[in-house]
């Protein structure tokens, strides 16, 4: 490994000069703060294409570019060299324009203490004194249920005394209540020797790690042993450390039967960054869970940034399995880790609970960030939406429209609005259609969008930010024949969203846009399009049930829509009228209507 620093007085020579082996760069402002840590295989191929004059660059990689002052690169022998390094640069001078991994909580590992009679207790802090951690443990039950366990399985020392073996022998320690209770070996008393203590705290590692089957078949072993030698008392305390294992291995998450020990991760995109679900297994049990927000100060692909994510991820949780499951193959050297596509059941059955976990973190993030600051997750929606359909303004209003009708009969039509992406309901509107004929989608769909702006043009009201169209090309092609009659076209953008796929289609391109099926984007104009066809739907029923209710008990002359009602709310159905006496009949609705009634029914 060699380091190499580079000054920019002239930028062109600088480029020029710039090494092709694999190595870490850094770029530092005019502070001489790091502001940016990559990695490449190519240093030349890769710092240069940042000072390229390329209009491909995202707003923020152009800006990080302007405040570039010096670049300092660290040569090295391997892609893997290049990755590890690159991830404790990050670590040690947290770029404000890199990937970091958000810390919202600080989770709870257990720590073995780094001293001649270890110590065994929980901490949410890491540090770096030689001792070993495990976890975290996100799930507080799992938590305590472990350390219920190790507690009754092993008499480790609870106390915090600083202990050494030549105080032991010079007696300066005097054992406390855990040694009469039976939780505590006392090794401050010499109890037990340091060999012996020490083979307790390993049997708590193994615990840590999961190691369950192998623990249990050695204490099935020594039970055996101390029945053979008719010690039963002690072979009993070994079942019953055997049922312990047995009802902690029934309540925590056994995912596979096989011996698999892998880690599992994927990911939900939000805005700027992804959620990112970490699992370890161990011999086919899940240990751990863990999910976590990534942020991407600068616009990059999101696999890169699902990668960088799992390389910070496992650095921070000390994880080091065999391998790991994911989706596809990530952009990551070969002799980092061993990548897994999930291509049994098993680690199919895996990698979906681990989405699963993505996903409903990424909901419980929105459904936090709504309720603690609605304004700011609205804002920041549809901001996300003026991005992924590339308008030329945030979309903070839009309305919706979908037609309906069953061959022709009682067409109708809605018109739904969203402010700040939420239903803005006392804004609704429902449309009788008028001048259409028969069953034509096209021509309802031209009629409603020129009614509907025809008239906010004549109250001189607010027009949308964005209109959306239930339909295809087709219906799209007409709403925008409407707007352009109106002289509103191409002022205020106009899309359409086809159900079948799910795709986005602009006016005048035959291509359609096919967002993310995860993004909030989608699942925003999804929602508009399925409340416009709920409104819709449910006024076309309305109407329906209305017009067959009128060809009924309303046909009869002198009976009018008032009486059928009464006659309906009394009599629950026309059959039941006709088999009520016409007395009963003459009480609700008079003589002179029940006769009519009664003369009609009964031919």
């Amino acid at each position: 490994m060699s380091s190499e620093t580079i000054k920019l007085p002239n930028i062109e020579t600088i480029l020029k000069s710039l090494p092709t082996s694999a190595g870490v760069y850094r770029f530092l402002d005019k502070d001489n703060t790091v502001i940016y840590v990559g990695k490449a295989k190519n240093l030349r191929n890769r710092v240069q294409s940042y000072f390229k004059n390329d209009f491909s660059h995202s707003p923020k990689t152009r800006l990080l570019v302007k405040k570039i002052h010096d670049i300092k690169l660290v040569v090295v022998s391997s892609e893997t060299e290049a990755l590890l390094l690159e991830n404790n640069f990050i670590k040690q001078y947290k770029p404000r324009y890199n990937i970091l991994l958000k810390d919202d909580k600080t989770y709870p590992w257990f720590c073995i203490s780094n001293e001649e009679y270890p110590r065994v207790f929980t901490t949410r802090k890491k540090t770096k004194d030689g001792s070993l951690y495990f976890g975290p443990y996100p799930n507080g039950r799992l938590l305590k249920e472990l350390q219920e366990l190790i507690s009754k399985l092993y008499p480790y020392r609870r106390c915090q005394i600083p202990m050494t073996e030549e105080n032991i022998l010079k007696n300066k320690y005097r054992a406390c209540l855990n040694k009469q209770i039976k939780i505590c070996s006392a090794p401050c008393e010499g109890c037990v020797s340091k060999e012996e203590y020490r083979e307790i705290i390993n049997d708590i590692k193994r615990i840590f790690r999961g190691d369950f089957n192998q623990i249990k078949k050695e204490l099935k072993n020594q039970m055996m042993d101390y029945a053979k030698n008719l010690e039963f008392e002690k072979a009993q305390i070994i079942k019953d450390k055997i049922q312990l294992l047995d009802a902690y291995a029934a309540k925590t998450s056994i995912v596979t039967n096989s011996s698999l020990n892998a880690e599992v991760f994927a990911y939900e995109p939000i805005q700027d960054g992804i959620i990112i679900n970490a699992m370890k297994v161990v011999n086919g049990s899940l240990i751990s869970s863990i999910s976590k927000e990534v942020k991407a100060p600068i616009e990059e692909d999101i696999l890169e940034i699902f990668t960088t994510a799992i390389i910070q991820l496992r650095s921070q949780l000390s994880w080091e399995s065999p391998q790991i499951i994911v989706s596809q193959i990530l952009p990551l050297p070969e002799d980092y880790t061993k990548q897994t596509i999930a291509d049994t059941n098993d680690k199919k059955k895996l990698l979906e609970l681990c989405q699963k976990n993505a996903l409903f973190a990424k909901s419980d993030k929105i459904k936090r960030d709504t309720l603690t600051d609605p304004e700011r997750w609205s804002k920041n929606l549809v901001l996300q939406i003026q991005k992924d359909l590339n308008l030329p303004k945030p979309p903070y209003y839009m309305e919706c429209f979908d037609n309906s009708n069953i061959q022709g009969c009682n067409a109708v039509a809605a018109c739904v609005v969203f402010r700040g992406g939420k239903p803005s309901t006392k804004e609704y509107r429902h449309f009788n259609i008028k001048t259409v004929e028969g069953p034509d989608d096209y021509a309802s769909m031209k009629e409603i969008v020129n009614r509907r702006y025809s008239r906010l043009i004549k109250e001189e009201k607010p027009l949308p930010d964005l209109i959306i169209i239930d339909g295809g090309k087709g219906q799209l092609a007409v709403a925008v024949e409407a707007l352009s009659e109106l002289g509103l076209y191409p002022q205020i953008p106009i899309i359409s969203i086809a159900e079948r796929l799910e795709e986005i289609y602009y006016p005048g391109n035959p291509y359609p846009l096919c967002l993310d099926k995860r993004s909030n984007s989608l699942k925003t104009i999804q929602h508009i399009r399925d409340e416009a066809h709920r409104f819709g739907i449910t006024h076309h029923r309305n109407k329906r049930s209305k017009e067959t209710f009128h060809t009924m008990l309303t046909q009869i002359p002198g009976i009018g829509e008032k009486t059928a009602i009464d006659l309906l709310l009394r009599f629950k159905s026309v059959k039941q009228i006709k088999e009520t006496p016409l007395e009963e009949i003459e009480k609700c609705i008079g003589k002179a209507k029940a006769q009519k009634l009664f003369s009609h029914l009964q031919k």
